[in-house]
Parts: C-alpha cells; sequence; structure tokens
C-alpha cells in the first residue's frame, strides 16, 4: 500500500514563510484567472462550458472538466487558461490576407491573436495574398494534384495540440488509401525514442505505471523533466506526495526554480505559503545522463544494492552490463556527465533504500541523437531494483500535449501501423482486407525527412495539419527554403500561422479547422497515463466553415481514390468510427462504449507489465550494454540547450518566464563561468557555430558550469538539422562559443 498524505499542515513543506509568498519570482496563477475572464468576455458562458464540461486540451494529464481520477479537488492551470481565447475567440475577417505582406513581418503569437480561420483560401505564385474559395473547389485542386503524382511524392503531418484519436485514426487511413505511408506526428519529435525503448526493454510502448503511483511512493525521480513549468496541474500531486513522505530528486542541466518550490493555487497551504518539492538536484552537463546513470548503477552493483533474485528470475542482459560497467572508469564518467561519483554515490543510496520509485522524464531526455539510449540507461537503472509492474513503481515518459499520446497508437506514423504494429507486409496485408483497399508496406518518410525530400525537390503536396515546422526544427532557414519548394502546401488549423505565409512555389491552400470542442458527436484523447477519456462537444458559436480535420481527410481520399473504396472511406460519425478504432487496435477495445462527459478506460489498467510479466519475446526484461558518447567541449566552448519557458508547443505565450524570470533572450550561465569571463547580468552577448548566430543577454542562474540554456524556437538557428537520433528526433543541442558585445 502507498503512504497516505498527511491532513494536517506540514510546516517542514513550506517554500516560505511569507504569506502567498511575497516577493518570490513564481507564477501568479490568480491573475491568469482573471486574465482569461477577460479575453473571454464576450464569451464566458461558452468559456465556462469548455472548462468545466471539455477535456483539457492542454498537457496529457488529462483532466474531464476540471477533474481527474488520481486527486479529489478543482484542477486547473494556467496553460489551459492561456489556450482557452483560442477556442473562444472570434473569426478574423478574410480580407486581411488579400495582402500578407505586413502580415509576414509578424512573429506567430501576434498572428494568432488576429483571431480564427473562418474559410478555405487559396494563394498561387505570384499574387499578393490569399482569397476566399468553397470547400469544393479547394477540394479539386488538391486532388487533382495528387491524382496527377506518384505517392512516394505526398506527405502529411499532423500536430498534437488538441488533436484527438479520431482525427488521428481518420487521416491515416485516408493517407494510406491515397497508396503512402507519408504520415507522421508530433510524438516523432518528443517521444519516440521513449517508445522504442520501452517497446525493446520492456516489450510496452507507453508509460507503465499511473499518477497515482507519485502520492506515497517512496522515491520520485525527474530526469530532464519539468512538470512545473510543462504541466503544471502536476504540481498539486507533488504537494500531496511531499505530504506522504515521498522524497523528490531531480537531475537536470539547471536547477528549476519551479521544481525547488511552488505555490499551488487550489491548496489553501501551499498557496499561503508555498511547497518545497525537490529535496536534492543532481546537476549534470547536457547529454550527461547516461554517464551519470551508468555511475550510479556501478555503485549499486560496488556496494551490493542490486535485487540479485528479481534480475536473475525477470531479466538478461545484466551480466553484459556489469561487465561494460566495470570498464567504465569514474575519470570518464565524471568528465562526461558534469558530476562527481561522490553525488553518483548519493543517487545510487537513495535509490537502494527506496522500496518503491517512479522515474519520470521528458524531452531533456529524449532530444539527443543519442536519445533512444538515454531512456535505456533510465530503464537500466529501474531494473536494478525490480521498479515497474508493481504499486508505487513505474517508468513515465510524460507527455506535454493532450493529443500526443493517441497520435501513434492510432498509426498516424510513418514507421508503425494502427496500435504501434510495425510496417511489414504481413501487417499491411492484414489492414488491406480489414479496410477494403492495398495497405503500402513500406516505411513513410518521418517529419524532418519530409522537409528534406521538400528541400531536394522530392515532394509535389505537402499537407500540414496545425504545428510549424518554421519554429520546431533546426535551420529555420533551410526549412522556409524547403517550404518555398514545395508545388502545393495545405495547412489546416483554427488560427494563422508563420508558416503558412511563406511564398508558394506554386500554390497554398489554408483550411479552417474546428477545435475539439466544436466536432459533432464528441472526440477522445488518450493522457499520458494511458487513459482514454471522451470530450463532448459544447454547444455555443461556431466559425464560419469550419470543419473537423477527420472529414476533410475522408472527403479528400474519396476525390482521390477509385469508386471501389469509397465504403470504407466513410464514418457517419465519430462513434461509428471508434466501433471500427476498437476492431483494428486491440487494446484501445472501450473506445466504442464512450459516448458522455466523464466515460473513460485506461488501457492495460493502472500498470503495465503488472506482476513481472514482460510482453517481449522471451518473457523477460532487457538490461541494455550502454556506453555514454565521447564527447569533447572545445576549448572556449560551451555546450547549450535551447528550453521552454511560458509557451505551449512552439506557442509563445508570454515576453518573460514567470517562473525563472528569464526573457526571451536569456542566456542562462553559471555565476562563476560569467566571473571567468567578465560578465554579470544584462550583458549583451552572442552565441556563435558554423550554423548561426543568437544574440542574447546574460542572465545569471543556477545551471552546470560549462553549460548555457535559451529559448526555442529562438535558438534553433544553432542547430544541426543532420543531428538526430535513431527514431528521427532533432537533437536539440549545439556547441558554441561565446563573445562579448
Amino acid at each position: 500500500m502507498l503512504r497516505k498524505p498527511k491532513k494536517r499542515w506540514t510546516p517542514s513543506n513550506w517554500a516560505s514563510w511569507k504569506p502567498f509568498g511575497i516577493g518570490e519570482q513564481y507564477p501568479n496563477n490568480y491573475w491568469e484567472v482573471f486574465r482569461a475572464i477577460w479575453l473571454s468576455r464576450d464569451r464566458l458562458p461558452y468559456a465556462w462550458n469548455i472548462l468545466n464540461k471539455g477535456v483539457c486540451d492542454g498537457c496529457a494529464l488529462g483532466t474531464t472538466g476540471m477533474k481527474d481520477w488520481t486527486l479529489d479537488g478543482i484542477h486547473l492551470c494556467n496553460v489551459r487558461l492561456r489556450l482557452l481565447r483560442m477556442n473562444t475567440m472570434p473569426a478574423f475577417d478574410p480580407q486581411l490576407l488579400e495582402d500578407v505582406e505586413q502580415l509576414q513581418k509578424q512573429k506567430s503569437v501576434a498572428l494568432r491573436e488576429l483571431g480564427r480561420l473562418p474559410y478555405p483560401m487559396i494563394r498561387r505564385c505570384g499574387e499578393k495574398g490569399f482569397r476566399r474559395v468553397s470547400w469544393d473547389e479547394a477540394l479539386n485542386v488538391i486532388a487533382a494534384r495528387i491524382r496527377a503524382t506518384t505517392p512516394d511524392r505526398l506527405s502529411f503531418y499532423i500536430t498534437s495540440r488538441g488533436t484527438v484519436n479520431e482525427t488521428y485514426y481518420a487521416t491515416q487511413k485516408a493517407v494510406r488509401a491515397m497508396g503512402t505511408n507519408n504520415i507522421d506526428n508530433a510524438a516523432r519529435i518528443c517521444h519516440s525514442p521513449s517508445t522504442a525503448g520501452l517497446k525493446a526493454a520492456l516489450g510496452v510502448g507507453a508509460t507503465t505505471c499511473s499518477y497515482k503511483d507519485w502520492v506515497g511512493t517512496d522515491l520520485l525521480v525527474f530526469i530532464g523533466s519539468n512538470v512545473a513549468n510543462n504541466q503544471p496541474v502536476t504540481v498539486k500531486y507533488l504537494h500531496y506526495a511531499k505530504k506522504a513522505g515521498t522524497k523528490i530528486v531531480v537531475i537536470n542541466t539547471y536547477r528549476e526554480p519551479g521544481m525547488e518550490r511552488y505555490w499551488v493555487p487550489s491548496i489553501p497551504e501551499s498557496a499561503l505559503f508555498g511547497t518545497k518539492f525537490a529535496e536534492d538536484f543532481f546537476l549534470v552537463n547536457m547529454g550527461g545522463d547516461m554517464a551519470f546513470l551508468n555511475g550510479t548503477i556501478k555503485h549499486m552493483i560496488a556496494n551490493d544494492w542490486v535485487d540479485q533474485s528479481f534480475s536473475d528470475r525477470y531479466t538478461t542482459g545484466f551480466a553484459e552490463l556489469k561487465a561494460t560497467l566495470s570498464n567504465q572508469s569514474w575519470e570518464e564518467l565524471e568528465q562526461l556527465s558534469g558530476s562527481t561519483r561522490e553525488q553518483m554515490y548519493t543517487f545510487a543510496k537513495m535509490v537502494a533504500e527506496a522500496q518503491k520509485a517512479v522515474f519520470v522524464w521528458s524531452m531533456g531526455i529524449t532530444q539527443h541523437e543519442c536519445g533512444e539510449d538515454n531512456v535505456r540507461a533510465i530503464i537500466n537503472l529501474a531494473l536494478t531494483k525490480g521498479f515497474v509492474g508493481r504499486e508505487g513503481c513505474g517508468l513515465m515518459p510524460i507527455r506535454g500535449h493532450s493529443g500526443v499520446q493517441g497520435g501513434a497508437e492510432m498509426g498516424c506514423y510513418a514507421t508503425v501501423f494502427p496500435g504501434g504494429k510495425p510496417i511489414t507486409a504481413e501487417n499491411a496485408a492484414q489492414l488491406s482486407r480489414l479496410w477494403g483497399f492495398e495497405v503500402p508496406a513500406s516505411k513513410g518518410l518521418i517529419a524532418p525527412e519530409m522537409i528534406d525530400a521538400a528541400y531536394q525537390g522530392q515532394l509535389d503536396v505537402l499537407f500540414s495539419v496545425g504545428g510549424n515546422f518554421l519554429e520546431v526544427l533546426p535551420e529555420p532557414d533551410y526549412v522556409e527554403d524547403a517550404l518555398k519548394r514545395v508545388p502545393l502546401r495545405v495547412h489546416m488549423d483554427i488560427v494563422l500561422s508563420s508558416q503558412m505565409l511563406v511564398e508558394p512555389s506554386d500554390t497554398v491552400v489554408l483550411f479552417p479547422a474546428t477545435t475539439r470542442y466544436e466536432i459533432p458527436g464528441g472526440v477522445t484523447e488518450t493522457s499520458t497515463e494511458r487513459r482514454v477519456i471522451f470530450s463532448p462537444e459544447i454547444p455555443g458559436p461556431r466559425i464560419g466553415e469550419a470543419r473537423p480535420e477527420w472529414e476533410v481527410f475522408m472527403e479528400l481520399a474519396r476525390r482521390v481514390v477509385e469508386t471501389r473504396h469509397v465504403a470504407s472511406l466513410h464514418f457517419e460519425n465519430t462513434s461509428v468510427m471508434r466501433q471500427e478504432i476498437a476492431r483494428v487496435i486491440p487494446q484501445y477495445a472501450g473506445i466504442q462504449h464512450l459516448q458522455s462527459a466523464g466515460d473513460q478506460f485506461q488501457y492495460g489498467s493502472s500498470h503495465l507489465c503488472f506482476g513481472w510479466n514482460f510482453p517481449t519475446a522471451d518473457g523477460k526484461a532487457h538490461f541494455t550494454v550502454l556506453s555514454p558518447p565521447q564527447k569533447e567541449l572545445p576549448e572556449g566552448c560551451f555546450l547549450v540547450a535551447t528550453r521552454r519557458g511560458k509557451q505551449f508547443n512552439s506557442m509563445v505565450q508570454e515576453r518573460k518566464d514567470a517562473i525563472t524570470g528569464a526573457v526571451r533572450e536569456a542566456v542562462l550561465m553559471n555565476a562563476s563561468d560569467a566571473a571567468k569571463l567578465e560578465l554579470k547580468d544584462g550583458d549583451a552577448v552572442i552565441l556563435k557555430n558554423e550554423l548561426g548566430q543568437f544574440k542574447g543577454r546574460v542572465y545569471i542562474a543556477p545551471i552546470q558550469s560549462g553549460n548555457l540554456q535559451i529559448h526555442w524556437p529562438e535558438g534553433n538557428v544553432l542547430l544541426d538539422k543532420s543531428k538526430r537520433s535513431t527514431e528521427g528526433v532533432p537533437d536539440y543541442n549545439a556547441v558554441v562559443r561565446l563573445e562579448k558585445i
């Protein structure tokens, strides 16, 4: 049994004795509520119903209304409040797009605030802007272009913000009916290394535990993850975890202020005095996680802290890992990790003393060339004590967006079919029989490869639902050049984005999309903890001719393929689609019964691999032999990581991060590094490498020496597009020189 939180107030956990943290740097969550009310004042009843009845379109926590399945009470965060206006704002006047010259100078935040995209619009090469067209005309233009080319010259990309399972499923089916597997989604550039690592080691491709396991476990470890910033609703869980005696530890390059303490607005005790979260921070170099974790395991082996009984009965590969670690010197592990042998011992002792532990990680682990091995290093450590498949234990790649978990599981992926099945001739044939048309059997282009193909003139059609390649991929100038070379680009979204305004090679089509709350019949999303949740349609105002993405893709496919396919490319409504999803994707059996607000189920139950039953070929969990990547930092250079602050995905929401106090141009820097270079807070500097330069200002911060952090997308000019993980995740880190201006 997990320990229960203490009911009485616990001053030992307070962040400050100053009421409401007066003078401290942290988000004013109450102001966010008033701000949301003010911005949606023209549609307050509709805004309230979205918050109170809809499934959150923010992070992948998965609240229904303002309740969830982990703790009682209200669950509402400033990420969701910041997104609210996008769901309630009126449309902009389409005449605004008749000449886009001035709009091209605007940042995406300003473009979003113009209002909702109301009608289909088209722009041809040489024209100043867009003109309104009918859905029929626009779809005919796209269908004719698709029929005139070959499937290998088509690409389709779906973002994760607010995207629902039904959209993912219908889109991938339509695309495959048109003869290609060139379909990918935002999961590619965030957690695809996690899926690959978990699948290979444990036989499962998602988090093995539930959020409930955070509260009352012995040890809760965050590695390269900042939930206070990216999943702020979860700080409520951290508060109660502390009250239950859970030790919280963070391994990161930067001592994240929000992970150190936070004022949780919905809990009176924390709202008044704040809550201290992480008891220990272990600072490592950018990319030094694997070396730090290998050193931790090396200590556990040396001190006989490994659960040898579990290892012998339920795992393979431990002897090989042990032999490899014996040949990795402490000097090497210290140099690569940026940490010390003593710190690794301290952390190893915490792991050894814990009877239960949960490991949570995010982009700080996955967005590296070695992202898959970083994940495997975490799995290795968890397996030393059997911290999987039981209460209070687990491995959790926490998702940042409400729709992303279901993306690959619905098959909206270039490298797998629905249900995560590999793309093989056998699986393609099985789907062909189910769907009534021939399904391609070769892997498609992943998201970064689509841009490469566009740059090389190998794409005739690029269809992007949401997202913004210009602001999420490395080398933005290269991305813009690539977009300019695609004869037909189609962008479907609820608002304008900068990539829509890139000059057309031939034709650009804009399609207005509905939000999840506007889709007739309701839809579903899948949360980080594998919970499939029904989100009902919310009655209210509707925008122009906006349509659900799934309907558009079904209609487009029907216009492209032969008549005999039409019967299998039609869904009467989302309820009928969910019946098919349940047949095609076994783990989603039960989705067909979701039809009302609050309906949900957790596939795989609360714990995958429960009872240490691993669905691998040999029925065992697999340790992986890992050697940290050898990186030598040239003299006078820094490691730089791009990071987030007051933004959601690529959508920048504020110039200043309320948690850290850093503005967009901030260069987070260690105090001793700054002193050596005779730099102080606010000094103007340039970061340079062979790819580009970033102008910023020094921001002294508790960051590992030799490392810098800057925001993205601003920092993407320093990133190398050729550096990707095995699964195709761009490496969002670089080596730079720093010069004072």
